[in-house]
């Protein structure tokens, strides 16, 4: 028998039984008699031509194999009608009243005030509500549902509720105090600049935590505020890389120097943009979420 599309209700009704764990449970979740998921679930197995669930000598109805290879494409499907749902809804509701959104701390602060003067010019009437966070606690507001959208850098974190793209780039240096031993060096390699404390920017969110992004010192101060880093590399408190807009008239000034260090030629902290998908950013979310993404 030739399969035949199942309704976006049975997908719905299915997806609620391997949540709840059993068919009464998906009835009292969805509001209907367990006869009613019984039959939604018969008529689903009936129109794919496949057996779902286990019922026999099971207290508990089981996922098949072929239930389990479904299960995937099923929560897709409604991931995708849950982010349709909520275009239309931000589409009907119009313009937002506020945007808030997170960037990540490595952000050139001069692009961020210059979009936020644009949007300002664009959108006079919506406030805004801006946090700045490090590394996975971005992508944690925004999950968590505090932030619309967010500017993350390069966590390698997937999760089937964000949608990501790309958000270019800034340099990171590494520097240090001109009093440093590292300063004087022509050259640094990875093993000379082990030897030094290294000044570490970590975070407080559950994504990354106790992980650990270019450290290749034995020993590190962890700091969860970049610009207390930026106050102890002037203090010659260790050496640490730094986004290039941050340090580059520091450096002019001979207030820091640019060490050579051979594992950070040309190092990037590449960003992105994100957002839920069950929650798409409104109009005006939109325009400054691609404003911030443009090329530079």
């Amino acid at each position: 028998m030739e399969p035949r599309s199942p309704t976006l209700d049975q997908i719905s009704v299915f997806l609620a039984i391997v949540e709840t764990g059993s068919f009464a449970a998906a009835g009292r979740k969805l509001g209907r008699a367990t006869s009613a998921v019984s039959y939604a679930i018969a008529n689903l197995e009936g129109q794919l031509g496949l057996t779902l669930f286990t019922r026999a000598g099971a207290s508990k109805p089981r996922l098949t194999d072929a239930g389990g290879a479904i299960l995937a494409d099923g929560r897709g499907l409604a991931i995708a009608l849950d982010g349709l749902i909520a275009k239309a809804r931000g589409l009907v509701q119009g313009l937002e009243a506020e945007v808030r959104l997170v960037v990540d701390v490595m952000l050139p602060a001069k692009l961020l005030v210059k979009a936020l003067d644009d949007f300002h010019r664009q959108y006079p009437t919506v406030g805004v509500r801006l946090q700045v966070e490090g590394l996975g606690a971005v992508t944690e507001a925004v999950l968590e549902g505090s932030a619309m959208f967010g500017v993350s850098g390069p966590l390698e974190h997937s999760n089937d509720l964000l949608v990501r793209g790309p958000a270019g780039s800034v340099k990171l240096i590494p520097v240090a105090h001109p009093d440093h031993p590292l300063a004087s060096m022509e050259k640094v390699t990875s093993a000379e600049a082990r030897d030094h404390v290294q000044l570490v920017l970590t975070d407080r969110s559950s994504l990354t935590r106790d992980r650990d992004f270019g450290v290749v010192a034995m020993k590190s101060w962890r700091l969860a505020d970049l610009g207390a880093k930026h106050a102890l590399l002037l203090a010659g408190l260790g050496w640490g890389s730094m986004p290039k807009p941050m340090v580059s008239d520091d450096i002019k000034r001979g207030r820091l120097v640019r060490l050579a260090i051979d594992a950070w030629d040309n190092a990037q902290y590449r960003f992105h943009t994100t957002h839920r998908r069950d929650t798409p950013p409104g109009p005006a979310a939109s325009w400054l979420m691609e404003r911030l993404a443009m090329d530079r």
